[in-house]
């Protein structure tokens, strides 16, 4: 699961950055909070990749897809872009979770059945 959660949250990582420098053409908003908050949820990104695994780090995971789908109202093409990636986020954590398991049994099944004749 690890490896497929960190791939959408570094492709993640770049479309907040992109985000961010359209944000800046919006006369309503300083470059300080635009790469406030860009920073922060980019910021936000490499650590989930660490911590995906861990209590929490799936459901911080998800208050990152509806930051991002609510990034919509600065950015209108975060709004797709949002549900595009909640969509890649549920599938990499469900099929991430479907590839654990069949590594545990596989691991468990080569444990059982040790070569013979040693």
């Amino acid at each position: 699961m690890r490896t497929l959660c960190s791939s959408t949250l570094i492709g993640e990582f770049f479309v907040i950055g992109f985000a961010g420098l359209v944000a800046m053409k919006d006369p309503d908003l300083s470059m300080a909070q635009v790469w406030t908050v860009s920073g922060i949820a980019m910021s936000l990104c490499l650590v989930l990749c660490g911590l995906v695994t861990r209590p929490g780090g799936v459901a911080l995971g998800w208050a990152l897809q509806i930051a991002l789908i609510a990034s919509g109202f600065v950015v209108p093409t975060m709004f797709f872009l949002g549900v595009v990636f909640a969509a890649l986020w549920w599938a990499s954590v469900h099929f991430g979770r479907k590839v654990d398991e069949a590594k545990a049994r596989f691991a468990a099944q080569s444990d059982t059945t040790s070569p013979s004749g040693a």
